[in-house]
């Protein structure tokens, strides 16, 4: 290994790798709540795309597993290393290689984070409206991961929003797709089969985003409801009357609880009203006048209140930044209260009341507590597992992507499958549609270098 190691740092330059005691733990990990992190034998650093073609060259020469990492924010895995591999990380390469505001593009490598991104931007009256939660994530992950988050309900996910990719292949060779155009119908759209492939068959080098307009006022609406199937049920409503809300989360009591303790927010609603609330729903609209910003909070409020809200309050300006920022870190107060699984179904926006009823069914069959929130515009539920026995937690968790699969839903709707959904995605998906994947696998990455046991379990001729 130590000769694998010697060789990569003669072929970039030593100050691009790092090996033994120089790779810090954050590189063996993403947050992930399975399993302990795996130290590579490298970390290579790359500045440009010539370093990554090099490097991806020489481990396809050497059969080297290579796992590809931006800031280290993801949930699911795909960004831990294998102990034989070698780990690409692309924090130096940071540029904002353009801001084009004729085509409403920008273009960065991939380890420009969400926050650089849309403060260069905003400058220009734009915002890259992909809002995964976490701000210092970095372009490349999202691509990776297909990201979603809070605004999907109005904006969509990372796929809406890339149009083009320079990329290299586990071979060494780069392609170029899309670009500043906003459609075509030339041959196979490789730009979206990229999206959202964790890592396994190419890596981003470069990314056309599209660019929306920055709309700067703004209305946050909190309704409590008695029961948590007249909140999601108020969703379809809420989001067919033309307000186009930014925002429409879901937040039950205990996940409400436990993400103001954690923030120190006071929402200044009665005790009364909060202890008959199962759930609570938060939307924000924006627009470019208040004006408008008045007449949609005043027709929202009416829906939810027709649906059963107990009450609806417009919070303050401030008051409404913190909770949306609580409600982002609702995985953290998870995570500090001990829970052993985050679960990120997405069913039909419809369906979410069955869903939640068989969630409840679930956790009572069980005994277990299953709390959580999740983006109620576009079905996508996330939810909080308190189950240590793991063979009771792998009975629970696939009751819980069986459930959502019978709906018309998927395992994942945001965080990916990485390594630690495959063995649910292996064993509920249809073996005709995992089959083809890995013939796509093989022919991006002949010798199954790239992020091996990633979404599915190795075949035979992957890296070992």
């Amino acid at each position: 290994m130590r000769s694998l190691a010697d060789s990569l740092s003669a072929l970039l330059g030593a100050d691009h790798v790092l090996v033994g005691d120089a790779i810090s733990e954050d590189y063996t990990h993403d947050e992930g709540l399975g399993g302990h992190g795996t130290m590579p034998i490298a970390v290579v650093r790359p500045s440009n795309v010539e370093q990554v073609r090099r490097t991806l060259a020489w481990a396809n020469e050497h059969g080297v597993p290579v796992t590809a990492r931006g800031a280290g924010t993801g949930l699911s895995g795909a960004c831990k290393p294998r102990a034989n591999g070698i780990v690409v990380s692309f924090e130096r390469m940071t540029r904002i290689l353009e801001v084009d505001t004729q085509n409403h593009v920008a273009v960065v490598e991939p380890g420009v984070s969400l926050d650089a991104l849309n403060a260069a931007v905003a400058e220009k009256g734009l915002v890259y409206p992909v809002f995964p939660g976490e701000t210092s994530a970095t372009l490349g992950g999202n691509v990776a991961t297909n990201a979603g988050g809070m605004r999907a309900v109005k904006y969509g996910v990372t796929r809406h929003h890339v149009l083009g990719l320079e990329a290299v292949l586990a071979t060494g060779e780069t392609i170029e797709t899309g670009g500043k155009f906003v459609k075509t119908s030339t041959g196979y759209d490789l730009t979206q089969l990229v999206i959202g492939s964790e890592g396994t068959l190419a890596l981003v080098t470069r990314a056309t985003l599209k660019l929306v307009p920055l709309l700067r006022h703004s209305a946050t609406l909190l309704a409590p409801f008695q029961t948590l199937d007249e909140a999601v049920g108020a969703v379809p409503a809420l989001v067919v009357s033309g307000i186009g809300p930014m925002l429409v989360e879901y937040i039950d009591r205990m996940t409400m609880m436990a993400i103001t303790a954690q923030s120190g927010i006071s929402l200044g609603i009665a005790e009364d009203i909060q202890a008959k609330t199962e759930a609570y729903l938060l939307v924000v609209v924006e627009g470019r006048t208040t004006e408008r910003i008045d007449e949609d909070s005043q027709l929202a409020g009416g829906i939810l209140a027709e649906h059963g809200a107990a009450d609806i309050f417009v919070l303050p300006a401030s008051a409404a930044t913190q909770l949306v920022a609580a409600r982002e870190k609702s995985f953290w107060a998870a995570k500090r209260a001990g829970a052993s699984e985050v679960v990120d179904v997405v069913v039909p926006r419809a369906s979410l009341p069955s869903y939640m009823a068989e969630v409840r069914a679930i956790a009572a069959r069980y005994q277990t507590m299953i709390p959580g929130c999740g983006h109620a515009g576009d079905g996508n539920v996330h939810l909080a597992v308190f189950e240590q026995d793991a063979d009771k937690r792998y009975a629970l968790m696939r009751d819980l992507f069986e459930a959502g699969r019978r709906l018309g839903g998927v395992i994942s709707g945001e965080h990916g499958i990485g390594v630690e959904k495959k063995r649910y995605f292996m064993e509920l998906e249809d073996p005709a549609k995992i089959a083809l994947l890995r013939r796509i696998k093989t022919a991006f990455d002949p010798k199954g270098i790239l992020n091996p046991g990633t979404i599915f379990e190795e075949s035979r001729g992957e890296s070992r």
